[in-house]
């Protein structure tokens, strides 16, 4: 992010009174440390700010401090200033109220799929929404305290894979190293977010044996809506957190998770050397290069999404 960008979201900020974020709905590490982060830094450079975050539940996130959505009427948004954050598409944005908003503001780090805000404030060479957030607080001189730097730095490890993916970059380790200056407990965040129970210990091995081939090795699991109401475990945990299983197979370069709902399939695309990313905006999704989503009508169309990530491995 050049800093004349960055300045410019600065005013946008000084200028309103009362600010409202927002994140997209069914939320991920980096969708709930960046709100919780920048809600933070926001309040403590200007205390005399109201400032509210939305949204749905944040579920297994809800251990970042700050994560909690509040609720408020429409009326909150006379005057006031929208911040969108770590999404790519306005069907995902929780809570659509943001357009009710005076001016509008997002920061993103997907790669673009449509302009939402006033402001767009797009830059895929950061890892996650967080390294973005934290980097603009550097630009700009705004206050990170330990709350800010805990809840940004979770969403980097969560996006980065524990700095793991290749979309980790020098620049994301000298932004951990900016907010590691501050008091974070490394420790108590990898428990939160590495620590499971048995009960997903035991499904995950599930899941593995429900790992299928196509002919050209793409990685795939198929679950049913019936399959998930069994398992006990809502279906976007499953959609998020089992297409991880697949992702250390030896010789598969692109996989896929496959999990039907009463709205359609969610579908998590995957890969270490192609980018998924056109495939997923194809059928009306969008995220990253080597990891994207999308929801579909019905395993009919996935499995035509599943035709086109086998071109990939031609």
């Amino acid at each position: 992010m050049d800093i004349s960008t960055a300045k410019r979201a600065l005013e946008l900020i000084k200028k309103h009174n009362v600010i409202v974020i927002h994140r997209h709905s069914n939320p991920d590490g980096d969708a709930i440390g960046s709100q919780a982060g920048l809600a933070e830094i926001i309040k403590t450079a200007y205390p005399k700010k109201k400032v509210y975050v939305v949204g749905d539940d944040p579920k297994r996130f809800s251990f970042v401090e700050g994560s909690a959505p509040q609720t408020i009427d429409d009326q909150t948004y006379n005057g006031a200033l929208a911040i969108v954050l770590d999404t790519s598409a306005k069907f995902m944005i929780s809570d659509n109220r943001y357009t009710l908003a005076a001016e509008t503001l997002r920061f993103d780090h997907h790669i673009f799929c449509e302009p939402i805000c006033d402001l767009d404030v797009i830059d895929t060479s950061y890892e996650s929404c967080c390294g973005l957030i934290a980097d603009f607080a550097r630009q700009t001189d705004l206050p990170v305290n330990d709350k800010a730097a805990t809840a940004l730095f979770t969403g980097m490890v969560t996006d980065s894979g524990r700095f793991r993916y290749d979309s980790t970059t020098s620049q994301t380790y000298g932004l951990a190293a900016f907010l590691m200056s501050r008091k974070i407990d490394t420790t108590a965040i990898y428990a939160e977010l590495y620590a499971d129970d048995f009960k997903m210990i035991k499904l995950r091995a599930e899941f593995t044996l429900k790992i299928k081939f196509t002919p050209k090795n793409t990685a795939y699991i198929f679950t049913t809506k019936q399959e998930v109401a069994q398992y006990g475990v809502d279906a976007n945990t499953i959609s998020r957190a089992m297409v991880g299983t697949m992702s250390d197979i030896k010789g598969v370069d692109v996989w896929a998770n496959f999990t039907e709902t009463d709205n359609g399939v969610l579908c998590e695309l995957r890969s270490k050397k192609y980018n998924v990313n056109p495939v997923a905006t194809k059928y009306g999704g969008g995220g990253h290069a080597k990891a994207s989503g999308a929801t579909v009508a019905n395993f009919d169309v996935a499995k035509q999404m599943l035709d086109d990530l086998d071109e990939l491995n031609k």
